[in-house]
């Protein structure tokens, strides 16, 4: 997939506008293809459009929409893999509402959209991150691959700048970084990706993934950690989920892996790591570090507006880098096996 047309399709997706906010059309949509009526709001977002509808029996839903060409197959990908996931164990994730005639996804006159439940929980980065709710969030995440593996979904393919076939590209977008030790840890991130990682991928195991389980995409409920927010899943390999959930907690220099060890232990003991993921991980964390800071300057330049919603990872992502930028392959494999030689995953300093 890391060809010139897939990177430069990928990359336009990101590069356009966000469709314009048009509650009085979602109101028409949703009446029109479910029947329903209530009180919308717009929420933020960085694609799709995006709104909430509160019904008066309580119950609160989301409507994503859009008038661009690509979105049905995003939308088409979105819907079924929470479809997919209803009912698996362990799994918790929105439920896609069919239309009035029973499909996932509608579509008319140029726009095309879906309605799922809207999870009721408090967002990860809102959350104080104790080892026992990181533990939590990897056994989670570990169950929703499980539940994403035998799903044979549509358009697992489709272009997505995130995606790792995207990466020995994103150097393009150095430029748009500040100078300084960020710029110079996120190229040797990269190059370690290309000379290191990337001849290794196909080795791993692929499967459908969420690719995108950070602070923001994951909620803490009643009923245990959720997923939301699958427009960028693809086909990719598993240990994805985990490189990136991981490089999102790592936040205490005194610990070889920043804190993430105790997400990364309750990944393994739902699905252990090969040898071979065991000293691929620290490089895709660092890379997927690198990746969110190279797209999200890139992007904040394109949409100066949106900038603070659009980095509202990056100075995660760069503190996390920093304290990973020392780990070489063999001192990260060292890192992470250590990790999981222990019980708890880390002896809290």
């Amino acid at each position: 997939m890391s060809t010139e047309a897939f990177f430069c399709a990928a990359a336009a997706v990101l590069a356009a506008r966000t469709d314009p906010d048009e509650p009085d059309i979602a109101a028409e949509l949703l009446h029109r293809h479910y029947g329903l009526t209530g009180c919308l709001s717009t929420l933020s977002s960085e694609v799709e459009r995006t709104v909430a509808l509160d019904l008066a029996d309580g119950r609160r839903l989301i409507l994503k929409t859009s008038t661009r060409p690509e979105a049905m197959n995003s939308f088409r990908f979105q819907a079924g893999a929470m479809a997919g996931l209803r009912g698996a164990p362990g799994c918790v994730a929105p439920t896609v509402l069919p239309t009035l005639e029973g499909r996932l996804v509608f579509a008319e006159a140029g726009v095309c959209g879906y309605l799922q439940t809207r999870l009721d929980g408090t967002p990860l980065h809102q959350a104080q991150l104790t080892p026992d709710l990181l533990f939590r969030t990897g056994v989670a995440l570990a169950r929703l691959d499980l539940a994403l593996e035998p799903l044979h979904l549509p358009s697992t393919t489709r272009p997505i700048l995130w995606h790792i076939g995207c990466w020995p590209r994103l150097m393009e977008f150095a430029d748009y970084l500040p100078s300084g030790p960020v710029t110079v840890q996120v190229a040797a991130a990269m190059r370690n990706y290309v000379d290191v990682i990337e001849p290794q991928i196909r080795d791993l195991v692929w499967q459908v993934t969420h690719n995108d389980p950070s602070p923001f995409n994951m909620m803490v409920t009643d009923r245990g950690l959720g997923f939301i927010d699958f427009g960028d899943g693809c086909l990719g390999p598993r240990i994805q989920d985990l490189a990136i959930a991981a490089s999102h907690v790592v936040n205490d220099p005194r610990l070889p892996l920043g804190g993430a060890e105790h997400l990364i232990v309750g990944y393994a003991s739902v699905l252990p790591l090969s040898e071979r993921e065991a000293s691929l991980l620290v490089g895709l964390m660092r890379a997927r570090q690198s990746a969110l800071i190279l797209i999200n300057y890139w992007r904040a330049q394109l949409f100066p507006a949106e900038a603070t919603y659009i980095k509202k990872n990056v100075a995660r992502a760069e503190g996390g880098l920093a304290i990973l930028a020392n780990l070489n392959p063999a001192s990260g494999k060292a890192a992470v096996l250590a990790a999981l030689s222990r019980r708890d995953g880390v002896d809290t300093p």
